[in-house]
Order: C-alpha cells, then sequence, then structure tokens
C-alpha cells in the first residue's frame, strides 16, 4: 500500500484534518469530539499569537483511495524555542490508524521540517499555545477528558517510544468526590489555623467583581508560576482577555481567592467540566449548538468541576493557604443546590512535587496520566528531563 502525505492548505484538506478523529473513535464511547472552532483557532494567524513568533504547518496522510489515515501539525515559536538548552520546536494534533509506517512518516515530516527551521528537538504531542490546551500523550485512564485536553488511544505510546522520543515530564489529573471528606487530619489544621487568622481571608468572587479578579490572578500567576520551565510572565490585559474568554461558563462559586492582609496571595479557579455538554454538539457551535449548549447548561448537565490553575506566592506555600481555600469551597459545595459532585485536579507535572503532595493531602487520587515526550535529533546529545521545582 502507498501512502501520500499532503500539506494541508485548503477547505478540502482543512476538512479531512477535522474529520479523520470522527472515523478513528467511531466505536469509543469515552471520546468527546473537541469543538471544531477550537481546533481551527489553533491554526488561524488571525486569533493565535503564536504566530507573531513562530510558524506552523499541518498534513494529512492518504491511501491509493484518497482515505485520510493520519495527521498531524508541526510548530515552532522562537521565544519557546530559546528557553531549552537546544532550540525545540513542537508537533501536535496527531491522529493516525493503528499502523505504524504512517505515524513514523508523520513523525518524519514534523522532524524534518523544524530541522529546516534550525530546531534541534521537538516536544510532542503539544499544543502551538499555551500548556493549558491539548497538552501531552494519554498513557492511563482512558475515560472521558475534561475540555480541550487530549484523548487517544493506547497504541499511540507505543508510536512515540519506538520512534525514540523519550518521557520529559508526566502531567496527572487528580479526582475526588467534592464533599469535606477525605482531607487528612493535617490538611485540616492547617486550614482552621488560616481561616481563624484575621490576617487572612478566602472566598469566591461575585457576579459583579469587574475586572479586579483578573487583576489579582495576574499578580499571584506572575509570582507562583513564572518559577517552572517555560512558563511566561502574563500581562493584566492578556489576564482580562482570559477571564472575559472564561465569562459564559464562569460559575463565580467555582472562583476562589486567598489574601494576606487584603492583598492577594494565593487562587484556585475551577470551571464547570463542559465537554458534558460539548459531547452533545458534534463539534459545532452554530446557532443550534449554542441552543443546545444552552439547554444542557439549564438542565445542569455538568456535574464536575475541573481545577483549571492552582497557585500560591511562594512566600506563602506550605502554610496551609492551599488546604484554607479547598476547605472553604468544600463548605459551600454542602448547599443541596450546588451542582457539582466531582472534582478533577487538572495538569500537575511531576516536576511541582508540591501540588502533588497538596493534590494527594486533600484526597486526591491520579485518574489520568498524560506524557509530554521530547525528541532530540541529535541522538549523542544526552537526553535530560524537565527539572523539578522545589
Amino acid at each position: 500500500m502507498n501512502y501520500q502525505l499532503i500539506e494541508v492548505t485548503d477547505a478540502a484538506t482543512a476538512r479531512e484534518f477535522l474529520q479523520l478523529p470522527l472515523r478513528i473513535y467511531q466505536n469509543d464511547q469515552n471520546w468527546v469530539r473537541p469543538l471544531d472552532k477550537d481546533i481551527e483557532s489553533v491554526f488561524d494567524p488571525k486569533k493565535n499569537k503564536y504566530f507573531r513568533e513562530g510558524e506552523c504547518i499541518r498534513w494529512i496522510v492518504t491511501d491509493n483511495q484518497s482515505n485520510t489515515l493520519g495527521r498531524v501539525a508541526a510548530f515552532y515559536n522562537q521565544k519557546i524555542a530559546r528557553n531549552n538548552e537546544q532550540p525545540t520546536g513542537g508537533m501536535g494534533f496527531f491522529e493516525c490508524v493503528n499502523e505504524k509506517s504512517i505515524a513514523f512518516m508523520l513523525f518524519d515530516a514534523c522532524k524534518n521540517w523544524l530541522q529546516q527551521k534550525g530546531m534541534e528537538a521537538m516536544d510532542g504531542p503539544v499544543n502551538f499555545g499555551e500548556r493549558d490546551r491539548w497538552w501531552g500523550l494519554l498513557v492511563d485512564g482512558f475515560i472521558p477528558a475534561n475540555y480541550v485536553n487530549n484523548y487517544n488511544p493506547p497504541y499511540y505510546q507505543s508510536f512515540f517510544e519506538e520512534y525514540g522520543f523519550k518521557d520529559y515530564f508526566q502531567q496527572y489529573t487528580y479526582q475526588r468526590k467534592i464533599a469535606l471528606e477525605g482531607l487528612s487530619e493535617q490538611v485540616v489544621e492547617r486550614a482552621k489555623r488560616i481561616l481563624s487568622n484575621s490576617e487572612y481571608s478566602v472566598r469566591h468572587i461575585s457576579h459583579n467583581a469587574g475586572d479586579k479578579p483578573a487583576e489579582e490572578f495576574c499578580t499571584v500567576y506572575n509570582k507562583a508560576w513564572t518559577r517552572f520551565p517555560g512558563v511566561k510572565p502574563i500581562t493584566i490585559a492578556h489576564a482580562k482577555l482570559m477571564f472575559k474568554s472564561m465569562k459564559p461558563i464562569m460559575d463565580p462559586q467555582l472562583v476562589w481567592f486567598a489574601y494576606h492582609n487584603n492583598e492577594p496571595i494565593a487562587f484556585f479557579i475551577m470551571l464547570p467540566e463542559i465537554n458534558q455538554i460539548i459531547r452533545h454538539l458534534n463539534g459545532k457551535m452554530n446557532m443550534w449548538g449554542k441552543l443546545k449548549f444552552v439547554y444542557y447548561k439549564w438542565r445542569k448537565e455538568c456535574k464536575k468541576a475541573f481545577g483549571m490553575v492552582f497557585g500560591v506566592v511562594p512566600e506563602f506555600q506550605a502554610k496551609g493557604v492551599e488546604a484554607a481555600m479547598v476547605m472553604a469551597f468544600a463548605k459551600v459545595a454542602l448547599d443541596k443546590k450546588f451542582p457539582y459532585t466531582m472534582l478533577e485536579l487538572n495538569w500537575i507535572g511531576d516536576f511541582n512535587p508540591t501540588m502533588n503532595k497538596l493534590a494527594l493531602q486533600i484526597g486526591g487520587k491520579v485518574c489520568k496520566t498524560h506524557i509530554t515526550y521530547r525528541l532530540l535529533f541529535n541522538p549523542d546529545k544526552e537526553f535530560v528531563r524537565c527539572k523539578k521545582v522545589s
């Protein structure tokens, strides 16, 4: 069988790029079709700021009968590339039938193109954008994915590892029921100590909070998260845009901040897990899709919340601030009208032992594991995993 690698350059090939997963997952009840617009926006220079200092290319693979059997994208951003010991690009949005030769053809295309662009390594499968979307290969916990998170067949893992990709870091998703039960005595005591101290306060945002949550998020994020590899500071303008984009689905009871003497020191931002609604939309957020979205939201279809991001400024870590926010949230969740019964803490890297320890202390159990792989183009160069941050 002869296979053809075709660059995505027109409406027909772009449509095949979107349609291929429907055939791969047609018998997989755990797969939730992503919204077409969420995929398309990644490859739209008008919507994706990463094009300002980078490039992207896509391919599909077809057989002799013009059946699409695989797809992939390769990309790089100069700022991100230079943050590594060697210039590093990315590949992602990989989908493929269970045929190793096709997978390797797609990997070769990515590697060759990135080498031509001056890259010396590639990470994958990752996003041409922020880490909170489409990042890592699912290797354990083949249950429905959270919104804009990767889901894939188990056989993809062998493709990556046999080609030569190595485990750069792992990302864990923790799950627990929303209730006070399961909190360790140590966590409860630390939480009570914070909540009884008048210098500290913990509260969720209000409906009419305006831009204040975005501004406070920016303050804490830039102190808490920029210590981690590949994480850049964000501007207030970026934070405002992020909160604006979340507003249609945001539930104020799921967005928490902690303060010390009225200065923001921590946040715990959760969202309703809208893939529980999106699974009904068949990838389309047209007028009919929007009506269905509103209908299923009104029916309180979302029974699960997921932790989008959690951060504590360094000087207040290990004092119980994290525990205080979790405990305050759990008390609100005791209200009979509270619609969520399950919480997932999303995307905690193995390079972050502090957050992994906290997730376990608050009763979480790992329900999904993703791996971010790295391939060094020079096989003689020593491979080094992502450094842990203390």
